[in-house]
Order: C-alpha cells, then sequence, then structure tokens
C-alpha cells in the first residue's frame, strides 16, 4: 500500500515517548535505561506514522490500545485492531504504521527472560486479562516480584488468533503504478485494463504483464487483495459490514460476505471478535 508521511526510522531518529518521558533509539531496551526482563513503552501514533523497517534486540507483543495498526514483515502484512496483538520475535524485520491516529503499546521482552514461543510474527488474542497485564507492566516501580509473576501470567495466556496476512505490493512500472494507486484510494472503481489503458496512456496487454512482473499476481488478483486489504481495515475500525461492502466495490452485501468468507475462513462480522 503507498506509504504516507511522516516516516520515523529507528536508525535515524530517537521517538519521544510522552507517558515515560525518555526515549527509544534503535529498539534496544538497554538504551532505555531499564534493566529488568519486560519493559512496555506507549506510542501516540498520528495519523499516517510510519516505524521504518528496523528488528530488535527482544521479543515483542505489539498492541493497539486505540486505532489500528498494520505490522508488516519481509513477505507478510497484518491488519490489528484492538481485539488483536502481534508477537514479534527478536531479530525479525518488520515495519509498523497507522493509517489514522492510534496509539501502540508495546511490551518488549529479554529474549533469555522469554519461553520459546514463536520464530515468525504471530497474530495473538488481545483479551481484556491480556490488555490489562500489559498496562499493569508499564508501571516502572512494581517490586522484582511482582513483575515476574506478571511477566509469566502474560506467558501464559499469549493465545494464537486467526488473522489473514495481506501483502499488497505496488506494481514499480509507472503506468501500472498510477493505475495502483488510483485503486488504493478508491478500490471499488470497477474499470477494466482496457480502461485503465486509455487513461494512462498503455495498452491492456502492457499493463497486465506489468502487474504480474511487479507483484507477481494477475490484475485481477491483485485487485481482490486490494479489495480485501481494505475491507480489512475499515472493519477494523468498526465500519458497517454494508458500508465496506459499498466502499470496496460490492453491488450487495451478502456478495462481500461470500467472497470475504471465502478468503479469510470467516464473515467479516466476526473476523475480529475477541474471546476473554
Amino acid at each position: 500500500m503507498p506509504r504516507r508521511s511522516p516516516v520515523i526510522s529507528y536508525r535515524q531518529t530517537d521517538i519521544l515517548v510522552p507517558a515515560r518521558g525518555r526515549t527509544r533509539q534503535d529498539a534496544s531496551v538497554e538504551e532505555c535505561g531499564f534493566e529488568g526482563p519486560i519493559d512496555v513503552v506507549t506510542f501516540p501514533m498520528p495519523d499516517g506514522l510510519v516505524f521504518d523497517w528496523h528488528t530488535h534486540d527482544e521479543h515483542q507483543l505489539a498492541w493497539a490500545a486505540s486505532g489500528v495498526l498494520t505490522i508488516r514483515s519481509a513477505d507478510l502484512a497484518w491488519v490489528l485492531p484492538p481485539t488483536r496483538a502481534m508477537w514479534i520475535p527478536a531479530g525479525v524485520r518488520h515495519e509498523t504504521l497507522s493509517e489514522r491516529s492510534a496509539v501502540m503499546r508495546s511490551a518488549y521482552v529479554k529474549t533469555d527472560a522469554c519461553p520459546s514461543l514463536w520464530t515468525v510474527c504471530t497474530p495473538v488474542v488481545a483479551t481484556r486479562l491480556l490488555t490489562e497485564l500489559v498496562a499493569f507492566l508499564e508501571q516502572p516501580d512494581l517490586a522484582v516480584s511482582v513483575r515476574t509473576h506478571a511477566m509469566a501470567m502474560l506467558f501464559d495466556v499469549l493465545e494464537p488468533a486467526s488473522a489473514t496476512s495481506i501483502d499488497v505490493r505496488m506494481p514499480a512500472e509507472e503506468r501500472a503504478r498510477k493505475v495502483a494507486d488510483a485503486l488504493s484510494r478508491a478500490p471499488g472503481d470497477d474499470r477494466t485494463l482496457s480502461e485503465w489503458g486509455s487513461e494512462v496512456g498503455a495498452s491492456s496487454r502492457t499493463l497486465a504483464r506489468a502487474f504480474l512482473a511487479d507483484t507477481g499476481l494477475t490484475f485481477g488478483r491483485w485487485r481482490s487483495l486490494l479489495r480485501l486489504h481494505t475491507a480489512i481495515g475499515a472493519l477494523a475500525e468498526g465500519q458497517a459490514v454494508t458500508n465496506v461492502a459499498a466502499l470496496v466495490g460490492y453491488e450487495s452485501t451478502s456478495a462481500f460476505v461470500s467472497a470475504f468468507r471465502r478468503a479469510t475462513g470467516v464473515t467479516p462480522g466476526s473476523y475480529f471478535s475477541a474471546t476473554d
């Protein structure tokens, strides 16, 4: 998906965390002055903020306390509302962004203090107990024994969640990119490649080749993934299923529900449901 500014690089910029009154740079807990096994930091994220590609020396549990986050690894991308969190293992390169205003609360766990969990980015259910434990562990003055107990409980309640990963790669070829950018702004646009070709000055065959070469997908499959990505983001924001269906170009809600179920295995209404 097209990236919106501002972009923050961990390699170039300190990120100020007002709630804690300190900075976090290069994703290192030690550089923040934290000496315990776990640290929780809250990041206010204005519209379009991107934490550019980076890695952590610690494991990270990232959660949207409000709003919606998108987290990308090298091959996949996930849209996460407050009912989902993401376990990001130490050393895994990723980026985090917010299409709209959000608040990210992240727990950073030293690898020698953590049981063996997952070696790849893994969505987990953000139950009420899990989110309360994360908030509790953000307190800086907890006794060591209390912090250790709460951290152990946190690991115990981590439960993998079903979440469709989607990576909508953008074509590099200039005219195909113009089509992709236009559809990103209006995913419900159902013009054919021939119609798009007339607008951007290319034949439908040229555009089809460009999409396949640059994204690995046919134009039709690429547009379907784009619509699914947009739909999941809109659902995560709490938009009604009927409105989302119209937004991404379906003539009826039932057709959208059927297409969504084929892609994800569940209905739009239950996709982001949390279990406590």
